[in-house]
């Protein structure tokens, strides 16, 4: 009987140092972007910004890329021509945001799924938002996935 519950425990104790890296391979970057993201949560906004001190929202999207192992570039026009274009929206997809239709993207967000997005307003700093929000509804233009 002792044998079987120090065997019991030794196979706990393996799961219990293993069975947490596991998990974190199998996440993909857009779960790890969106992961990043809201660590970021509250954070000021910053024009320019891209570090835990302050963000805008295309150096958000760029610094929880980069946590996920992915290189974007800097600017949301920038990103706009980077990644395939979509439709249907899937958790870490980039949402693009013109003040126009015709002109070109000046904001970007993360869809994080259920109609949510994160992103970092200059109002609110990092924070998360309804994609049916009365004033980012109108100025979305696409979105792409990375």
């Amino acid at each position: 009987m002792l044998k079987k519950i120090i065997a019991a425990l030794s196979i706990a104790a393996i799961f219990s140092t293993v069975a947490p890296t596991m998990g974190e391979a199998a996440a993909s970057p857009q779960t790890k972007a969106i992961s990043a993201a809201k660590t970021q949560l509250g954070v000021p906004y910053r024009w320019g910004g891209m570090t835990s001190k302050g963000f805008d929202c295309s150096g958000l999207v760029k610094y929880s890329y980069s946590k996920a192992g992915k290189t974007l570039p800097r600017t949301a026009a920038e990103m706009y021509k980077k990644g395939t274009r979509v439709s249907n929206l899937s958790p870490g997809d980039l949402m693009f945001f013109a003040p126009n239709k015709a002109a070109r993207p000046t904001h970007v967000s993360i869809y994080m799924g259920s109609g949510k997005m994160i992103h970092a307003a200059s109002s609110k700093g990092v924070s998360i938002a309804s994609t049916s929000n009365t004033y980012w509804k109108p100025k979305y233009i696409g979105a792409k996935r990375i």
